[in-house]
């Protein structure tokens, strides 16, 4: 996001880089150190999901999660079902990792979007990513418990990236999906993203599928590495002094959000987000990214790197300020 640091997450990195800096005392206790506890209070308070801390995992961020969790439970050929299009960095993992995907289509329906669920005969994981991204969209319970059946009939471990959760826009609610099929899920989060921490390198896992944590406790402890000091205090203090500053910074996404619906009705098929700072938007060809960049001086994503359903789009990030993005509807209405 283009926006300053939370001043809570400030201040504890500066304690922590004035004072000891030696090992830490949770060092060998990652399930029960202050990561934990952080994530254990945050789940309960927001979410109503009290989760059991003795499941709790930490890696450097989701992408390392996720390439670890494929690597212990999954071989080559096993196939990963995905809500698509999808964030890019874990299409890129299963192919290099040589898991075939089993897309999970969005389609445009009505404002918001749905997903088509193909047959998940050959599937090993549903890698469910809610919030969705790019989309935006925040699947409901029903959704959810349809999910979890179809992970019950093909037996699927449910890997489910929530790290969008906190940026989740009213009437819309998260909900965990552990809550729904506990022993088949292992939920992945961090405060990197409603905080603007990507470069703090810190997550958590929750891991409620016992062959997987059996499957992790046969590793050697350290050969995934380990969350860093300062990732932990960051994210101990988002977690538990920042939301003052989460506030501000969701009324303005949500503001941003709506002015793009404002500026832009009819064009580029923008369905409003309900959740994210991101803008999932039509342009009708490939390439149209680079051409953007070109003639109107705005960087976006392109959306061929998300996968099935994304080479038409672009992915607009709009965690800026209200002038910024002022002056990048500006330039995009010119080109339209």
């Amino acid at each position: 996001m283009d926006l300053p640091t939370a001043p809570p997450v400030i201040e504890a990195l500066r304690r922590r880089a004035e004072g000891d800096l030696g090992y830490p005392t949770w060092l060998d206790k990652p399930s029960a150190g202050p990561l934990g506890e952080a994530f254990g209070e945050r789940m309960a308070a927001r979410y109503g999901w009290s989760p059991d801390l003795s499941l709790v995992r930490t890696f450097s961020d989701l992408n390392h999660a996720l390439q670890v969790l494929l690597h212990v439970w999954t071989r080559p050929g096993d196939g990963v079902a995905v809500h698509t299009p999808a964030y890019h960095p874990f299409l890129g993992t299963l192919q290099v990792m040589r898991r075939p995907l089993y897309p999970i289509q969005a389609e445009p329906d009505g404002d918001s979007w749905r997903f088509t669920t193909p047959d998940l005969a050959g599937c090993r994981v549903l890698l469910l990513v809610n919030p969705h991204n790019p989309t935006g969209r925040v699947l409901t319970r029903e959704e959810l418990t349809e999910l979890a059946e179809l992970a019950e009939r093909h037996d699927l471990l449910v890997i489910a990236d929530e790290i969008h959760a906190d940026l989740t826009y009213e009437p819309h609610r998260h909900i965990p999906f552990a809550t729904i099929a506990p022993e088949r899920t292992v939920t992945l989060t961090s405060a990197t993203k409603a905080f603007n921490l990507g470069g703090i390198r810190c997550s958590v896992a929750h891991v409620g599928h016992e062959g997987v944590r059996r499957a992790l406790e046969a590793q050697p402890p350290f050969l995934y590495g380990s969350t860093h000091l300062f990732g932990v205090e960051a994210t101990v203090a988002a977690w538990r002094h920042g939301d003052a500053w989460l506030e501000e910074v969701r009324a303005l996404l949500d503001r941003n959000r709506r002015t793009i619906a404002a500026r832009l009705p009819g064009m580029f098929g923008y369905r409003m987000p309900q959740a994210t700072y991101l803008a999932w938007l039509h342009v009708g060809r490939p390439g149209m990214a680079e051409v953007i960049e070109r003639e109107a001086k705005v960087l976006l994503s392109d959306g061929a790197p998300f996968g099935p359903g994304g080479a038409e789009y672009v992915r607009l990030n709009f965690a800026t300020s209200e002038a910024v993005l002022g002056e990048i509807l500006d330039r995009l209405s010119r080109l339209a």
